[in-house]
């Protein structure tokens, strides 16, 4: 059986729609659907010179997605968006947009979603308290959120994710560790087949601490936390020095890395793979995947916009579909 993948549009006038249009093109091994308004992307083919049939389908309708046919499971409509300009009056429309399509993952209706960039500005200026996708998405399907990013050659998961770097050091706390390394482990049994990942921790401070002459978090709680999961039989290295941690002859024995904020690992990442990389939510009870880039509103509409990310996060969706299909299979 082929993986349903259900796809958002992100905002409206951002490049979210331009590359749903985009990749209606291309060849892939699932059945796609995009979540959305029928308008909004026809119009946006339009404006990309791309000749596209834009097929209504529910759910059920499950086949092989066609080169130049995209279906589209409709939602409310777009509030007229204009390329490379936000309006509050859309906000509705990307938040049902994102509810609804988990919702019909949560139902077994598609077997992942993907979601195409969102303005966390403008869903803020709508009165919506709204930090990002992933925790917008647990909230409605509950779970453990974990961010991890991936790239060719390299995972990165973060301990903690959208905060000011002021408030890091107090939410690295020991439960707070020992679930994300739980969720972290247990997804990359079940969503990526390795059987005993190997995870490498980064340090919270310069040189991880120092030895306590610069921060004592490491020596508090880091180590704590992961000298009790290795008694569980977790396979967990470190903490090490973050900016000696992302060398080869780290990486290329390991399966996984913790970042403890955004900015310590994702740098790393997207500089390896920007473009090609996916931000992958673990811990919930759907499969989510997503693009390694913002909106680009300057970019709306002209065509410019790079697909590979959409593309890579479609496949790693695929991936994970058919090993959980395969493992559910070995496991009746």
């Amino acid at each position: 059986m082929i993986a349903r993948i259900l796809l958002t549009t992100g905002e409206p006038a951002g490049i979210g729609p331009d590359l749903c249009v985009k990749l209606a093109q291309r060849e892939l091994a699932c059945d796609l659907s995009v979540i959305g308004d029928p308008l909004l992307l026809a119009d946006r083919a339009k404006r990309l010179g791309l000749d596209i049939e834009i097929r209504i389908s529910k759910a059920e309708d499950i086949q092989l997605h066609r080169p130049g046919c995209l279906k589209v499971w409709p939602t409310d409509n777009a509030a007229d968006p204009t390329c490379g300009r936000l309006s509050v009056a859309n906000v509705p429309y990307v938040l049902e947009t994102i509810a609804n399509g988990v919702t019909a993952c949560l139902e077994g209706r598609f077997d992942a979603l993907v979601t195409a960039p969102v303005h966390k500005g403008i869903i803020n200026e709508a009165g919506v308290a709204f930090t990002g996708h992933t925790e917008y998405i647990a909230a409605i399907s509950g779970g453990y959120p974990v961010m991890m990013l991936t790239a060719p050659g390299l995972r990165v998961a973060l301990a903690t994710t959208h905060l000011p770097l002021a408030e890091v050091s107090r939410n690295i706390t020991r439960e707070r560790l020992s679930k994300v390394l739980t969720t972290l482990k247990q997804d990359l049994v079940a969503r990526f087949g390795i059987a005993t990942p190997r995870v490498l921790v980064c340090g919270l401070n310069p040189h991880a601490g120092e030895g306590g002459h610069l921060g004592r978090e490491e020596i508090e709680i880091i180590e704590p936390v992961l000298e009790d999961l290795r008694q569980k039989g977790m396979n967990l290295i470190g903490p090490l020095p973050a900016d000696t941690l992302f060398l080869p002859k780290y990486l290329d024995h390991a399966d996984a890395v913790l970042a403890m904020y955004h900015d310590q690992g994702l740098p790393v990442l997207k500089h390896l793979g920007f473009g090609r990389a996916v931000n992958i939510t673990l811990g919930l009870p759907i499969i989510r995947t997503s693009v390694d880039h913002g909106t680009a509103l300057d970019l709306a509409g002209s065509g410019k916009a790079d697909s590979g990310s959409l593309e890579a996060a479609i496949d790693e969706a695929i991936g994970m579909a058919d090993r959980m299909r395969r493992a559910r299979r070995e496991g009746s």
